[in-house]
C-alpha cells in the first residue's frame, strides 16, 4: 500500500509550535470560497469544464505566483487510494466532501500542511489556512493574501449587491468561514456547557464537532464558526468570533480553577484512571480514546500529569482515526481490528515505542 508523505505523519508541521492560549484553543481556521465567473458551480459542471477549472487553478501554484507564501504541491485526488483521501480528512487537509468527489478534484497543499487549497468541492475554489492556538486574525491575513494571488489570475464570480457567490446561499456575501477549535472539558464537567453555547449561538455563531457540520463534538472539542456571511464585513465576521471566542477561553479557564480548588482530588483520580486505562487497555474504540485523551490532556494542562506533552495528544487525536490507523499499520481492519490496533498504538506511544504513525 503506497503512502504520500502527508500520511507518513500523524501531525502537521504547523501543529507543532503552540500558538496563544494553546491549552484550550488547539488550533484557528479560515476559510474562503470562491467561484469562476462564466463556469457552472461543480455540482452542475461537466467533466470537461471541471477539468478546465482545476487546470486554470492548479496553474496558479505551478506558475510560482504562490511562492512568496511558502513551497506548495498540488495532489489530483484521482490519483491518491481511498485510504490516502481518508486520511487527508482525519488531518483536516481536505473535507469529506471533496474526498468523496471523483471528477477533477485537487488540492494544493504547502509544505507545512497549513494552508490547503481544495479545487472543485462544493465550490471551484476553497482556500483554507491552519495556526496553531488562538491565531484567528494571523490565519485571516495568511488567507486574505493568498485570495488575492488567485483573484489577480482568475475572474471570480461576484455580485455588487450580494458579494461573491458561492454554491450554498449561507457562503454568499464575504465566502468566508472564520472558526476555532476548542477544548472545553472543564466546562463540560461542570455542566456549564449548554448554556455557554446555547449563548453562542444567540450571536450568530455556530458550535459544531471535530469534523464540522453534523459531527459529534468528541472529546470535548467544539468548533466555533461564524454563520453569517453576508451584511458583515470580513473584518466585523473575524472581531465577532474573536470577542466571543475569549469570552469562552476566560469561562473555560474558570471552570478549570473551580475544579482544582472544589474537586482536585476527583479530578486527578478521574485523569490519572484514563491515563491508566489508556496506558494497559487491549481494546478501545474511537468514542473513549477520545474522551479519554481529553481527560488526559486536560490534567496535563493542570499539571496533574507531567507524563506526556500536549503535542504527544494532538498527534494521538489524529492517530487514533480509522483511516490514519490503518496506513499506519499497512492494513485493512474490521472496526473490532480497529479497536485492537488503536489500544495498542496509544500503549506504544505512552511508552514511546513510536514505531508507527508521527515518529
Amino acid at each position: 500500500m503506497s503512502k504520500h508523505r502527508f500520511s507518513q505523519h500523524a501531525l502537521s508541521e504547523w501543529m507543532k509550535d503552540e500558538g496563544p492560549e494553546s491549552e484550550i484553543v488547539i488550533s484557528s481556521r479560515i476559510r474562503i470560497a470562491r467561484n469562476l465567473s462564466h463556469q457552472p458551480f461543480p455540482l452542475l459542471a461537466t467533466d470537461q469544464q471541471a477539468k478546465d477549472v482545476m487546470d486554470q487553478l492548479t496553474e496558479v501554484s505551478q506558475s510560482g505566483k504562490l511562492a512568496s507564501v511558502g513551497l506548495f504541491e498540488t495532489i489530483i485526488l484521482s490519483d491518491l487510494t481511498e485510504l490516502d483521501k481518508r486520511v487527508l480528512v482525519e488531518k483536516h487537509l481536505i473535507s469529506p466532501n471533496l474526498a468523496n468527489e471523483s471528477r477533477c478534484g485537487a488540492v494544493i497543499l504547502s509544505s507545512n500542511e497549513s494552508v490547503s487549497i481544495m479545487i472543485n468541492e462544493e465550490d471551484h475554489l476553497r482556500i483554507q489556512c491552519l495556526y496553531p492556538g488562538f491565531q484567528i486574525q494571523e490565519a485571516w491575513s495568511l488567507a486574505s493574501g493568498i485570495d488575492d494571488i488567485f483573484e489577480a489570475a482568475a475572474d471570480y464570480a461576484f455580485d455588487e449587491k450580494r458579494g461573491y457567490l458561492t454554491t450554498c446561499p449561507t457562503n454568499v456575501g464575504t465566502g468566508i468561514r472564520a472558526s476555532v477549535m476548542m477544548h472545553l472539558p472543564a466546562l463540560v464537567l461542570t455542566n456549564q456547557i449548554n448554556r455557554i453555547l446555547s449563548a453562542v449561538t444567540q450571536v450568530g455563531l455556530a458550535v459544531r464537532g471535530l469534523y464540522g457540520e453534523g459531527s459529534e463534538a468528541l472529546g470535548n472539542l467544539f468548533q466555533v464558526s461564524n454563520q453569517i456571511t453576508l451584511g458583515q464585513s470580513e473584518n466585523e465576521i473575524i472581531d465577532n468570533l474573536f470577542g466571543v471566542a475569549r469570552q469562552i477561553i476566560e469561562h473555560e479557564k474558570a471552570a478549570r480553577n473551580r475544579l482544582l480548588q472544589e474537586s482536585r482530588l476527583r479530578i486527578e483520580d478521574r485523569v490519572r484512571r484514563s491515563y491508566g486505562i489508556l496506558s494497559h487497555a487491549m481494546i478501545m474504540d474511537s468514542k473513549e480514546s477520545a474522551q479519554r485523551l481529553s481527560d488526559v490532556r486536560l490534567g496535563t494542562d493542570l499539571g496533574i500529569l507531567t507524563e506526556v506533552t500536549p503535542q504527544m495528544l494532538n498527534e494521538l487525536l489524529v492517530m487514533t482515526q480509522p483511516g490514519f490507523l490503518q496506513q499506519a499499520f499497512d492494513e485493512k481492519m474490521s472496526p473490532e481490528q480497529r479497536d485492537y490496533r488503536r489500544a495498542e498504538l496509544i500503549r506504544k506511544q505512552l511508552r514511546g515505542e513510536t514505531d508507527h504513525g508521527g515518529a
